[in-house]
């Protein structure tokens, strides 16, 4: 006796699918459960799960309030001091950084944030800094250096 062949469902936990449009005696004849006339009595209608049955659409009904500032926010890259040490150079600037793979664009904003400690004096160019930055780029005896802005074209 070969016991995969003897294999069954246990009792109760199988059941037999909806035969549709088999006649009136399976108790799904004539319309097959699609109700009488209509698109979707028809073949290759779906039920889209947004549709509301020709009602305003909820995405439509409602009201597209707030306000977006896309079209006039500017790129601020960040830079952590742990970054700039681990470059281990004595002069830092967004060109650099762009180079290493630090940041991705370097004629962007970039700001140098005081995370971590710098072990040597570094000369660190950005456009702008965090206080705690400035303190601890000074107090390892480098210098932070603010870069001019530049005039936006529009």
């Amino acid at each position: 006796m070969n016991p995969l062949i003897d294999l069954r469902p246990a009792e109760g936990s199988t059941k037999n699918r909806k035969r549709r449009g088999r006649g009136n005696a399976s108790g799904l004849g004539r319309t097959a459960g699609r109700g009488n006339k209509g698109w979707h009595a028809r073949s290759g209608s779906k039920r889209l799960a947004w549709y509301e049955g020709g009602q305003m659409p909820l995405q439509r009904r409602v009201p597209k309030r707030g306000f977006s500032n896309v079209r006039f926010q500017s790129e601020v890259q960040i830079v952590s001091l742990d970054a700039i040490a681990a470059l281990k150079l004595v002069k830092v600037d967004p060109a650099v950084l762009q180079k290493r793979g630090v940041i991705k664009h370097a004629g962007a904003t970039v700001k140098v944030l005081g995370g971590g400690e710098l072990p040597k004096a570094v000369e660190v160019v950005a456009s702008r800094f965090s206080k705690t930055a400035i303190e601890k780029i000074e107090r390892a005896g480098g210098k932070a250096i603010v870069l001019a802005p530049r005039k936006s074209s529009g």
